[in-house]
């Protein structure tokens, strides 16, 4: 049985946030690449799952059934076969030559003169395809380097515009960590979530197109990288697949099936390195899924000992003073909570795993409908994100520029332009909808 709400129950919370930020300020101060991922998260979370045992009142074996319990709760346990299968698919679609085909198809269609533009929309297809911005950001950087260098574009700026497709991408696609932990935390379907998103993620996108429009970079044609273009289309099959309302476990299996056998029959790609590359994909997965288990058992113990009960209440008491409207505060709540989890976190998908809960609570007492809490959890995740200097993204694209990753964080200009959609439309009141509506439209 809960306990009523407790400001203690958030101790190891506190600590595993405190261990995560502390040790990475420390690198990062100390001039260590990466500074913020030095100490993996799921040993980060190790000794708050210690403490949150040694706080709860329950019998011994009680609170080891009650962490269990959270570990193997239906959620966690989905989203990381997910996690697994999406690994897979990256994996093995980009050993068969999937990016290399991704990138050339959107040269050969997008005039040198909107380059910027052009890379934009390559990130953020690329990222929607492959379910993650740093994969996108590794396969796109040393390409879109070379074309930078080549055509004289501040590559700070283009350094920036890459970041800001990647995080487009993350934040819709299928098959990205967030969107899968957003939609099982706020018990939606993806696609719904993903319907509820592209009202917010589209004018945001379009505004960014129309300040990318206006840089001409036409003076120095790219060169275009040789590439099967039929090897583009497993990424647009599960696309299209997933937005008609398959299965996601059925879509990511057709996904992996897919891609091999486009590349068995294009460019020799043999079984033995199928089987390889699918492992290495569920190997890619492995801190996430980890840290997916650990951090639904400690949610269990934290929720059962009163912490995200005081959490919710909390921030519901802030929202009430400074919003009238239930579903306004709703929104603000999930979009407040998340953003600053985040900031602490310096991860997106920590950020939803963390903030989903107390997120869904929010939603449930201000009657938004889930595909709402889900996409606002998933919009300020990635809005942080991608904007963030000490966040992945800006780091990994630092390194590879030449550049400081504040340099980047600066230049991330479709991040601010979708945080500030968003803030505009929740004002407004416009993407907002009751969990009975949404119900009865599903």
């Amino acid at each position: 049985m809960n306990q009523p709400a407790s400001a203690k129950a958030l101790l190891p919370l506190l600590l595993f946030l405190s261990l995560f930020l502390g040790v990475g300020v420390y690198f990062q101060v100390t001039g260590v690449d990466y500074a913020f991922y030095q100490l993996n998260s799921p040993v980060a979370i190790l000794p708050a799952i210690i403490l949150a045992v040694l706080l709860s009142k329950q019998a011994f074996e009680e609170r080891i059934n009650t962490f269990v319990a959270g570990v193997g709760e239906r959620n966690i346990v989905t989203m990381c076969m997910i996690y697994l299968l999406a690994g897979a698919f990256s994996t093995v679609a980009a050993a068969t030559g999937g990016v290399d085909a991704m990138v050339a198809l959107g040269l050969n269609v997008i005039p040198p003169q909107f380059l910027l533009l052009g890379l934009f929309i390559i990130a953020a297809v690329v990222s929607t395809a492959m379910g993650t911005s740093m994969g996108t950001l590794a396969a796109l950087a040393p390409v879109a380097l070379g074309l930078g260098q080549a055509a004289d574009i501040d590559l700070a700026l283009l350094a920036g515009v890459l970041v800001s497709g990647s995080m487009f991408g993350d934040n819709l696609s299928f098959i990205s960590d967030t969107t899968i932990a957003a939609t099982r935390t706020q018990g939606c379907a993806m696609s719904d979530k993903f319907k509820a998103n592209l009202k917010i993620a589209l004018p945001a996108a379009a505004i960014t197109l129309i300040w990318l429009f206006t840089y001409d970079t036409g003076a120095v044609p790219p060169k275009i990288p040789e590439a099967n273009l039929w090897l583009a289309l497993p990424y647009f099959f599960i696309i299209v697949l997933a937005v008609l309302g398959l299965n996601v476990f059925a879509v990511l299996t057709l996904g992996i099936i897919l891609a091999a056998a486009f590349g068995m029959a294009t460019v020799d790609y043999q079984w033995v390195a199928f089987s390889k590359d699918i492992y290495q994909g569920f190997t890619s997965m492995q801190e996430i899924f980890l840290l997916s288990l650990l951090i639904g058992g400690l949610s269990a113990l934290i929720r059962q000992q009163g912490g995200l009960q005081f959490l919710a209440d909390a921030v519901g008491t802030v929202t009430k003073r400074l919003f009238k409207h239930k579903q306004q505060r709703a929104a603000f709540g999930v979009a407040g909570l998340t953003a600053l989890t985040n900031f602490a976190v310096a991860n997106n998908t920590v950020t939803i795993l963390l903030s989903g809960e107390v997120s869904k609570r929010l939603a449930e007492e201000g009657d938004l409908a889930p595909r709402q809490s889900a996409s606002l959890l998933d919009i300020f995740a990635c809005v942080v994100q991608g904007a963030l200097p000490y966040g992945a993204q800006a780091l990994l694209m630092g390194a590879s520029f030449g550049l400081s990753p504040l340099e980047v964080s600066l230049h991330t200009g479709y991040c601010f332009i979708l945080g500030g959609v968003s803030l505009a439309m929740i004002i407004w009141r416009k993407p907002l909808e009751s969990r009975a509506s949404s119900t009865a439209t599903a």
